[in-house]
């Protein structure tokens, strides 16, 4: 059975934020494929969490939502792998980018302008070529065991 609590959370300066709490990976994923219902072309997801927080899980998520087909891998050596669906899916792991002059050089403003949705992990490491309306999410792990997760999307027109 899949239980996953949503919380809207009131931020300072006015601003609001979704809170998810999930109990194991597939309810991680099953999360981002709800909120992929919300996505829309264009729009940009920017990650923070520690290693093995479920990041790649919520983008396989994402990617089921969106309707794109075959096996979401995490892009650590690759930096970018693409995925087909009704909406296309960039999923981009800065890991190993020294800077974001790097992304650049691979064709960032290539990808923002394609028309899917970019889901970016680590995405600290870009902070200064993350577009305006980004929607930040933060997976961190919950204090109900080891498997346990607090999911908070906040920015862009969906919080």
């Amino acid at each position: 059975m899949l239980y996953c609590l949503v919380i809207w959370v009131k931020m300072g300066s006015g601003g609001e934020a979704m809170q998810f709490l999930s109990h194991s990976a597939q309810e991680t994923e099953r999360i981002g494929e709800q909120l992929a219902s919300r996505l829309r072309p264009g729009d940009v997801l920017a990650f923070t969490g520690s290693l093995g927080m479920g990041k790649t899980a919520f983008t396989r998520g994402l990617a089921r939502g969106l309707g794109c087909r075959g096996r979401v891998t995490s892009p650590t050596f690759t930096i970018v792998n693409e995925y087909e669906g009704a909406i296309p899916l960039f999923h981009f792991d800065m890991y190993r980018l020294g800077s974001s002059d790097e992304l650049f050089d691979i064709g960032w403003d290539d990808y923002l302008a394609r028309g899917g949705v970019c889901a970016v992990e680590w995405s600290e490491r870009v902070a200064d070529a993350l577009p305006e309306g980004t929607i930040f999410v933060d997976i961190a792990r919950g204090a109900e065991g080891e498997d346990s997760r607090v999911i908070t999307v906040t920015g862009g027109s969906l919080a």
